[in-house]
Order: C-alpha cells, then structure tokens, then sequence
C-alpha cells in the first residue's frame, strides 16, 4: 500500500528494488506503478515469490508533514511566546501507508525496526550523525512485537514528561507541553495509568506484553485518542486534566478514555480483528471494559451505570434508523479507505459495548472473563474473527444455563442491524418481540438473515421482586406465553437495569400500575429502571407504539426524584419539546409544567449545598446541580437567573479570580451568555482568542453558542471559516454547537448552505452526515424534510 509518497525511481524506472537473501534469488521486476485511486503501489514480477524464502524489497520515497492529521504529520502550538512543531502520527485504520509503503491490513502483523533521524530532541536511544552537513541525531528503538500497521507510531517533539517510581512492573510516562507538565496537568492521567493497566491484567489474567507504557497529549489530533503499542496518543482533553480550572465531565472523560485505549492493549493489539469488517470486536470491547477498568479506580462515582445514559441510549437512537448497519458486515462491503473509515461510528463504539455489556450480564462477568481470558490466550499475536470469540465463550460456559448456544444467541444480535421492543401483556401472560424502528412507517434498508427476530434474555421483576429470568425466543408462537408475567394487581418491570439491549412496551393496565408505583414510592424501582421507563416512553410515543400523553405522565413524579440518572432521561426529551414550542402558545405551559418539576430539585440542591458555597461529594449529584440550574433557569426560576448572572457578572470584573465552582461553569457560563448581550459574548471570545488549554478552548467553543442574539451567532459561523479565529479542530464543534441553539439551529443551517463547498475545502475532515444532522434534529414539518431532501443532497 501506498498514498501520497512521492519516489525516486531506479535506473530501470521502477519504484522499487528487490533482492534476495540468505541464498534466495529475487525474480526480475518487470514494471511498477501506482493505482492512486485503491491506494496500492503494484511491483509486477516476472515470476511468483518462492514460499520459505526471504526477500529485501527497498524504495527510495518522500512525503510531505502536512498539518492533515493522517499519517506522518506535522502539529504545531506556541509556548513562551516561541512556535513550536511536533511530528506525529496517526495510522488507523489506512494511513500507515502515507507514512511509508507497507502491507496496511490489520491482518498483515509484523515485527518493525524503526530508526529515526531528527532535530535535537528528547527521544530514546540517540547517536549524533551529520546529514546534509547538519548535525542531527538517530534514534534507533527496539523492534516492535508482532503487530498491525496501524498501531505503528513514532513522535517527535520537545515534551516534556513525568513517569512513575524505577522499582514499577512496567514504566508509565505522561507526555505532554513543558508548561503542561509543570502545572500538573498530566498528574491524574499518571495516578490512574498503572492502576487501570493493573486491572485489566488481572481482568484479562493476561499479562501486559510491553515494558513501558507512554501516554502523549498532542494539540492537534482528529480523534480523542488513539492505542498504538506502547506509545498511547490522545487529544490534550483526553489526557490532561487542570484540577482548577476542569470540570467533573473532563476528569470523567480523561478516566474512560484511558481506560479505553488501555483495554485495546488486548482486544485490539494483542488480538486483533482479521478485518475492518468486525472492527466492533476491537471498538465494543474497549468501550465496555473502559467502564469496568473506570470503576476500579473511582468506586464511587457509579461508572457502570452511567454507561447506560452514555453508551446504551446513543446505541438505542442510532440503531432504531431504518439505515442503520448490522455490528459485523459482510467483508465485501468493507473494502475501500471511505467505506472502513465509516465503520467508526456509535454502532460499533456504543452498541458493541451495549450488546456486550448484555452478553456478560447474562453469563455473569466471571464467566465472561474467562472466556475472554481463554480467547486472548490463544490467539496472542495473531488475528480472529466472532466466531473465534464465541468459541471461546462456549467452552467457559457450562455452568450457565442457556437456551441455545452463545453462537446462536449472540449472531442475531450482530449481523443483523438494530434491536427489539418487547411488549408485555400482564393480563394474558403473553410476550412478543419486534423490529424497532423510530419512524413506525418506513421499513428497514436491508434484509436480516434472521428475519428480524432475536433470542432476547427478559430480565424482569413484580411488584419489587425479582423473578427468574426468562428468554424469548420467536416473536409469537406457542411459546410467547409466560404465565407468571400474567397478574390483575401487580406491576411488572422487565429489562432490570437495562441488563438488554431491547426497549419493553406494556399492556396499559400495567404502564398505569408502574405510574401509581412512581407516584407513591419511586424508590422500589431502581434507579436504571426509573430511567429507562422515562426513556422507552417517549421514544415508543415518537413510534406511535404508545400516545405521547402516557410518555409525558412518565414525569409526573420528577419532583419527587433527586438521583441524576432518571433526571438526565426526561431532560433529554424534555429539551426536544422545549426547542419545538418555544415560540408558540404552548410554551408559557411547558415552563409552567418545568417549573413545577424542577424547582424542588432546585431548591433541594441548594440547601445541601449551603446556597452553592459546597461542592457535592457525590460524582452524580455533582452532574445532577448541572442539571437542574440549567433547567431551572431555562424555565424561568428567578433565583436560577439570579445566580448565573451574578457570578458571570463576577467573572467578568474579575477573569483572575473565578467564583464558579469548575464543575460548574459550563452550565453558568452558557446560562449567563444567554442571559447577557454583546459585552458578555465578547468577554468570552476574546478568553478563547487567548486559551492555551484545550479543555479550556472547547468549553469556551460551547459557551459562545448559547447566546440568544442573531447577530453574534451569525458572527461567529463566519468566524468558522477563519483559522486565524477558530482553529480547524473545532469547526464541528461550532456548526454542532450552534445548531443546538434554538435561535441558531436555521442561522447554522442557512450557513452550510451557503458555504459547504468552503466548509470541506478548510476541514477536509469534516462529516456530512454529522453536521447535516445536528443542523436538521429539530426540523419536525413536510416543509422542512423535502427542503432537507432537496438542498441536503444538492450540497452532497
């Protein structure tokens, strides 16, 4: 493979030189050129390769260090006044091949000897050599294990790093801006990186194969990190954490994306898929077990639930589209760079994770631990498909009683797309499942081996009591009826814990028991299942399964319930109704009826917290007070206004020294925008202009969104296409940002319409699908969907 190398050619005219080794004798190159468009360099050979021989094959080539982000590529930032330049790489899953020529398939591993020659900078093993009469260094590293292309990685910079104590199992470095490092920026990421890699090698009973494992904080890079073999890459907010000036959400986010890329040292690197196809086996994995690993290390913030709201319910709104994709594709329909590059999506990420959080909760982890155990025992070092996996899970699983096999089971739930709504009866007992879609109407874009029918695990519970748990098998059929689901007095609750990856309908009989039981005692139902009730309503009423009204009765009780998990649920439907009546009659009802149900959280969290002066000890409450000054204010309670513009008015006097609790200001800041003008909005831009953080630069990114005037929002879209005023890596962001504004959603569209050819030309990496859905979400009329058809596919 090769792209975007540019070779000097041999006398014959080829790109390349082959010669035999150790007695063998190399076949004659007859021709060689570059087929630019699959991103292969071809060498045609006068005859075939001998089997068991060894062969050198060298190329001369040049690339560029562009600032694209793909490959071997050039990041640049400022310190102490004085431009610096970092040379970094980014290979997956295609790009190793415009580092230099290789076989670029995962399934291709080989062992890399890699010698750099480079400026002056810290790196490892160095010589000084003059070339081109400069004196330069060469840095020569140890070879690699046995491993896939795009986990190669090699980095050039003038970092600075902090490591753990000499006498540790394995060396961990953070890398990162001298400035960074000095101010405590990378000390979190270092607390947690042994402690998590610890884990997973109990976790995995497999031992972590490297002696070092360095984490590094880039200023430039496309995704949030990235889990090359021994020399981890991240986004800055992905690695650094300021504990005065971060938020909760960034110490979290920091957590799982450690914990995610450490998992990849196994699933991923040590085992890797055999294609882009089952690229979930690597993604969904590490997305699962980033939560586990997450939870070690913080116990008490609860982790393992929040992956429920995190992963889960984004699976659920992307897979219940009738063009969503199964986990596992056909290997004929992955073929080219754009077709793997579209498998990194929230199917693969929150759905694999989702899907294998249910396997394991229905094995029980133990169980699923050793088989995965089993799995990275015997194939380390080399590349497998599913089916490898299930064997290995069935050989562990004899003590746990199942229906069919794991294959059986699980194969319906990765290749074919989507996922069930279970409907309960409880006056007759009988249980089916079917398809679901969020449009009742449109009907699914590809076929399903299985007919769309799953073998779904029904965790459930009556009246508080857990029952045994009992799997569906067909849709209907003689065996849909299960007699203890049958009852004329007591509520049932199926899906426990969203332990499944499937939403649950009932007879309305029994959706009024489970609202009475809300109503007088919301504590007998779990917390996770609280929420879930919340969130199968609504979007089973979007489904025209149930009538919205029932949905709407669902949080009727909120001003009971003060646990974050049920709250987040309703806050997320809840802002679709805010954003689509705000400018109608209805809205003086709906801050009416938001009022009523958010002011007792309000007030409640203001007394535990001695009128905002403590900070919550608890990790979700802590998001919980995010939650409710963000909803109090949006409906209008005068002491939620108050506060955010007194203490934004506060900032604002004095920059230097910030009232705002970190946890905190991203809420009060966009509340305070909001509620401000022209001098609020500039205050905040001109900090962005001169943000050296990231974490600080994207929260600022957001909060200019929130303002309420046309004018400053049509400011900044235009600010977009500027680099000099909004640095390429956060141009999503504003379009995303913007579009969520309910002033600024037709503002964001207008403006993609008019300036998509210059949008793709300055941010090459930009999604036309992720920014055509954020600035479309809230359309809901005929007009506007045949103008999205029309001018969407026009720009397209």
């Amino acid at each position: 493979h090769s792209n975007k190398l540019n070779y000097t050619l041999t006398p014959e005219g080829h790109h390349a030189k082959l010669t035999g080794l150790e007695g063998a004798k190399a076949p004659a190159i007859n021709k060689t050129w570059l087929e630019v468009e699959t991103q292969y360099l071809v060498i045609q050979l006068s005859e075939t390769l001998q089997v068991g021989k060894i062969y050198w094959l060298y190329m001369e080539f040049q690339g560029e260090l562009a600032n694209d982000l793909r490959g071997f590529y050039r990041s640049e930032y400022f310190e102490d006044g004085v431009k610096k330049v970092v040379a970094t790489t980014q290979m997956e899953p295609t790009d190793a091949r415009k580092a230099f020529p290789c076989f670029d398939e995962p399934a291709m591993k080989a062992v890399f000897h890699m010698t750099l020659i480079h400026p002056s900078v810290k790196l490892n093993i160095k010589t000084t050599i003059t070339l081109r009469n400069q004196n330069v260094l060469q840095t020569k590293f140890k070879p690699t294990l046995k491993m896939s292309t795009y986990l190669v990685a090699f980095v050039v910079s003038e970092y600075s790093s902090i490591r753990t104590a000499a006498e540790t199992d394995v060396l961990v470095r953070i890398w990162a801006r001298r400035t960074a490092i000095e101010a405590g920026h990378g000390d979190y990421a270092l607390s947690i990186t042994g402690r998590i890699l610890d884990f997973f090698q109990s976790y995995y009973n497999s031992k972590y194969p490297l002696p070092k494992s360095d984490q590094i904080a880039l200023r430039d890079f496309d995704a949030g990190a990235m889990e090359n073999w021994g020399l981890i890459t991240y986004r800055e907010t992905s690695l650094l954490y300021d504990p005065i000036t971060s938020s909760n959400k960034d110490k979290e986010w920091v957590s799982t994306t450690i914990a995610h890329e450490l998992a990849h040292m196994w699933f991923g690197n040590l085992v890797t898929m055999k294609w882009w196809n089952d690229l979930w086996l690597n993604e969904g994995f590490a997305t699962y077990v980033s939560y586990l690993g997450v939870d070690d290390v913080q116990p008490t913030w609860n982790i393992k639930d929040l992956m429920v709201m995190t992963e889960t319910h984004k699976a659920f709104a992307f897979d219940s589209n009738k063009f969503s994709h199964p986990l596992s594709l056909p290997e004929e329909e992955v073929k080219t760079p754009a077709q793997i590059n579209a498998l990194f999506n929230t199917i693969t990420y929150s759905k694999g994770g989702a899907v294998l959080r249910m396997l394991s909760e229905f094995l029980s982890e133990p169980v699923f631990a050793r088989g995965l155990s089993a799995y990275l025992k015997q194939f380390a070092y080399g590349n497998t498909v599913y089916t490898d996996l299930w064997g290995k899970l069935q050989e562990v699983r004899l003590s746990v009683n199942l229906p069919a096999t794991i294959s059986e089971i699980m194969n319906r739930w990765i290749l074919q797309m989507g996922f069930p709504v279970v409907t309960i009866d409880t006056r007759t007992g009988n249980i089916t499942q079917n398809h679901f879609l969020s449009d009742a109407d449109s009907k699914p874009s590809r076929s399903s081996p299985y007919n769309y029918e799953w073998f779904v695990p029904i965790s459930w519970m009556k009246n508080g009591t857990v029952m045994d748990r009992y799997w569906l098998l067909e849709k209907n059929g003689n065996d849909s009826t299960h007699d203890p689901l049958k009852t004329n007095s007591e509520w049932v609750l199926a899906n426990v814990n969203v332990s499944g990856f499937y939403r649950v309908n009932y007879d309305p009989q029994n959706w009024q028991r489970l609202l009475s039981q809300l109503s007088t005692d919301h504590s007998v139902i779990p917390v996770l299942s609280r929420a879930q009730i919340v969130d199968d309503a609504f979007n089973l009423a979007k489904a025209n399964m149930i009538n919205m009204s029932l949905a709407l009765r669902t949080l009727s009780y909120l001003s009971e319930e003060r646990e974050y998990l049920p709250w987040q649920s309703a806050i997320k439907h809840l802002n679709t109704f805010i954003n689509r009546f705000r400018h109608t009659e209805v809205n003086t009802k709906m801050q009416k009826f938001l009022w009523s149900k958010v002011q007792p959280l309000f007030h409640y969290l203001k007394n535990i917290t001695a009128d905002w002066t403590e900070i919550l000890s608890s990790h979700t409450n802590q998001y919980n007070q995010l939650n409710a000054i963000s909803l109090a204010c949006t409906a209008g309670v005068e002491d939620c206004l108050d506060l955010t513009k007194m203490w934004y008015r506060q900032w604002m006097k004095n920059p230097d020294k910030n009232p705002i609790k970190h946890s905190m200001r991203s809420t009060v800041y966009c509340n305070g925008i909001a509620a401000g003008g022209s001098e609020e909005w500039e205050f905040a831009w001109n900090l962005y202009k001169k943000s050296v953080d990231d974490a600080e630069a994207e929260l600022l990114i957001y909060i200019l969104s929130c303002t309420r005037k046309p004018e400053l929002l049509n400011r900044y879209l235009n600010y977009m296409l500027d680099p000099n005023m909004v640095q390429k890596k956060h141009v999503n962001y504003v379009i995303r940002h913007v579009a969520n504004n309910v002033v600024g959603q037709p503002l964001a569209w207008d403006f993609i319409r008019a300036n998509w050819s210059n949008i793709l030309k300055e941010q090459k990496h930009a999604s036309f699908f992720t920014i055509l859905y954020f600035t479309t979400k809230s359309f809901s009329t005929e007009v506007e969907l045949k103008k999205v058809c029309k001018e969407g596919l026009t720009m397209f």
